[in-house]
């Protein structure tokens, strides 16, 4: 299989997801801005997606995929099937228990995690919590299917399936805002209803697999199987390194509550822009290779495994970095053409602008994570990257004490974005030194020309984000405008930038790498 097919294909639908996404965020500016109600509801969403990538695309994921790829390499199909069984009915009890005791203790959670925000929105926002917890059990159940497809090479359901939620989302405050006080509860109600979907288009996929987990009522005999037991024992450091993210993630939420209403929200669209390349680069890639590199770790091939890092590695640098420069220099005629609508001002284009470009400084670091981490988490060493990630907390957490009382929310992003950083040079410098990755010859060469092909680009989006009225199009279709005005030069400075690439002797042939 050529896994850059592979990762194409997982940014292909991951791309659906994110454009959905971006259109769900699009609509939520529109009808309800960036305002104490719509703090609460990215509070209350956040919690169980505190949940989600602790047990679901966090610890979980990173301990079942190496287990269940060395399972398939080396153990029957029966076996295979009765890993998966177990698993899932274990995963499915304590999800269930996690879910009833986070809507009983929905206000206190809230406590914890935002206690600045207005009265009102923090009563609206433990509503919403008590609605939206079981989505976290939901979507993990949703994960554990993605794991077991993409380790069966199956990428394209998996992918797909979180622009279900956007969907739903989106259908539900155009349907339902009118109708709920706040109109903000209607954005919890299409959380509900997606989550739903995204497990339901699941089932036909991993049917024709014959990989369909079929959970039964004895915990305790899952609980005590033997794969089961392995997961546990490698979810415990996993869990911890999880939560180091999730901890920082609360306390930032936490600062951002206690300063002008707004600021959670203003992260939160700058976070969506964000996901973009972080998903569309760092989760596909990652997605294609931490199967991969469990493969070449059971079959002991180190050769392999170092070159598949590497691949990914220059994948990060080639994508991530025009990615960055282009979110810095083309931040407000982003944020602008994409929110400025409705409710949504021109002060609070200048607010997310403001987090959006903190972000982009540690892009290349939060896609190489996404790279970098599946090297330890193939060889089953979580332990690690826990010790790394405790040390960025500690060093983004001093980050937020310098730069939060001079820039507020962007303080917060820029210190996730210097933490992001040093967690993946971090990571570099432990799989290097540990051996298991080694730098594949033609690197300095490769870096130069990416280096030099920045350049076009950069200039082609400068003069755009300098000439051109982002803020105040005239005209009766001054939206329009500036959306088509937005697009052409995003796709002129791709143009250029390829361009020079290609002249510079880099094909896509290069980036190939068969499985």
């Amino acid at each position: 299989m050529n896994l850059l097919r592979a990762a194409y294909t997982v940014s292909l639908m991951t791309l659906v997801s994110r454009i959905t996404g971006l259109a769900r965020e699009v609509l939520i500016a529109r009808y309800f801005g960036a305002t104490a109600w719509t703090d609460a509801f990215n509070v209350a969403f956040r919690l169980p997606n505190l949940l989600r990538r602790l047990f679901a695309e966090g610890a979980f994921s990173q301990a079942f995929i190496p287990i269940l790829a060395a399972s398939r390499e080396n153990d029957s199909p029966e076996d295979n099937r009765r890993l998966i069984d177990n698993v899932a009915t274990a995963l499915a009890w304590i999800l269930a228990g996690v879910s009833v005791a986070g809507m009983i203790a929905a206000p206190v959670l809230v406590l914890l995690t935002a206690s600045g925000l207005h009265p009102a929105a923090f009563d609206a926002a433990a509503w919403m919590t008590r609605l939206m917890f079981p989505y976290a059990g939901i979507i993990s159940l949703v994960a554990l299917s993605a794991g077991i497809l993409n380790t069966w090479k199956h990428f394209t359901v998996s992918s797909l399936t979180p622009a279900l939620l956007n969907l739903s989302v989106i259908a539900a405050a155009v349907l339902l805002h009118g109708f709920m006080h706040p109109p903000v509860y209607a954005l919890a109600v299409g959380v509900m209803a997606g989550g739903v979907l995204q497990l339901a288009v699941q089932v036909p996929a991993l049917r024709r697999y014959a990989v369909l987990p079929r959970l039964h009522l004895n915990f305790l005999a899952a609980w005590r199987s033997p794969g089961v037991r392995r997961i546990v024992r490698q979810m415990l450091p996993a869990s911890l390194s999880v939560s180091v993210a999730q901890v920082s993630l609360v306390i930032n939420t936490q600062i951002a509550s206690h300063l002008r209403p707004g600021s959670v929200s203003w992260l939160a669209y700058a976070d969506r822009l964000m996901e973009f390349p972080t998903a569309l680069l760092g989760v596909a890639l990652g997605s294609v290779l931490l199967p991969s590199l469990s493969r070449a770790y059971a079959a002991s091939d180190s050769g392999r495994y170092s070159s598949l890092l590497d691949w990914g590695l220059r994948l990060v640098l080639l994508l991530a970095l025009p990615a960055a420069i282009a979110l810095g220099i083309f931040a407000t005629p982003l944020v602008a053409i994409l929110f400025q609508y409705g409710h949504f001002n021109a002060a609070d284009v200048e607010q997310t602008t403001r987090a959006l470009r903190c972000y982009g400084v540690g892009l290349l670091g939060l896609v190489g994570v996404k790279i970098l981490a599946p090297g330890f988490y193939a060889r089953r060493d979580i332990r690690t990257p826990v010790k790394m990630a405790l040390v960025v907390l500690v060093c983004t957490q001093l980050l937020n004490i310098v730069f939060v009382p001079r820039l507020e929310h962007a303080g917060l992003a820029l210190a996730i974005s210097c933490g992001a950083l040093l967690n993946a040079g971090l990571l570099l410098r432990g799989l290097w030194l540990r051996g298991s990755y080694r730098a594949q010859p033609g690197w300095a060469g490769f870096a130069g020309r990416v280096l030099l092909a920045q350049l076009p680009l950069a200039l082609v989006l400068g003069w755009g984000a300098a000439r051109l009225p982002w803020l105040d199009w005239p005209g009766a279709h001054g939206h329009l405008l500036r959306l088509g005005a937005a697009f052409g030069l995003l796709a002129a400075a791709a143009l250029a930038y390829f361009a020079t690439l290609a002249l510079l002797g880099l094909r896509p042939g290069h980036f190939r790498h068969a499985e």
